[in-house]
């Protein structure tokens, strides 16, 4: 039995890999959601901080803001280039041979706009606690934590489903809105 496919239609990738990503993502953003509520981290403290070069320093040198910022690199790595991405890596080399072909693929463009919308997250949290606005790691590590999270364990990919929403409506992944 063959399958027709056009040359515009991407080939599929095993719905566990980003899975399994998600799983190490939301252990490293749980960590980073630790840091900034249990106070090891620094940067939370909500006394007005002066815009200055020791107050921007330290932020940067706080535990979670580092951990936040490898975090938002290696979502940075699966949108521009997902075969090479770590954890999709260690993936198919030590995971993927233990276990059974999978019995569907999917389309690998929602995945890759998932990582772009953690991207986008953990950025914002970033760039907000360099402004020293209080509490914008956290928060913004807690919602991506809680987007991995759903994933992970429930296979609820939120990124994946917005962007199923945008391409519905004509923005991502068509030339033109589908019809209803």
């Amino acid at each position: 039995m063959s399958e027709r496919r056009d040359a515009a239609t991407p080939r599929g990738i095993d719905p566990r890999g980003p899975r399994f990503a998600a799983g190490i993502t939301a252990v490293l953003l749980l960590i980073v959601v630790f840091l900034g509520l249990t106070g090891l981290s620094t940067a939370q403290t909500s006394e007005g901080w002066a815009i200055s070069a020791a107050s921007v320093a330290e932020r940067i040198l706080d535990p979670a803001f580092l951990l936040l910022l490898v975090t938002t690199l290696l979502f940075l790595w699966g949108v521009v280039s997902p075969r090479t991405a770590p954890w999709g890596a260690l993936y198919r080399a030590v995971v993927a041979p233990r276990l059974s072909a999978p019995t569907e693929l999917e389309d690998p463009r929602p995945p890759r706009f998932a990582q772009g919308v953690g991207l986008f997250v953990s950025a914002l949290g970033l760039v907000l606690q360099l402004f020293g606005v209080p509490w914008a790691l956290t928060i913004a590590a807690a919602a991506a934590f809680i987007a991995a999270f759903l994933n992970a364990v429930f296979g609820l990919c939120l990124g994946c489903q917005l962007y199923l929403l945008l391409q519905r409506a004509g923005i991502v992944g068509r030339t033109r809105p589908a019809s209803a």
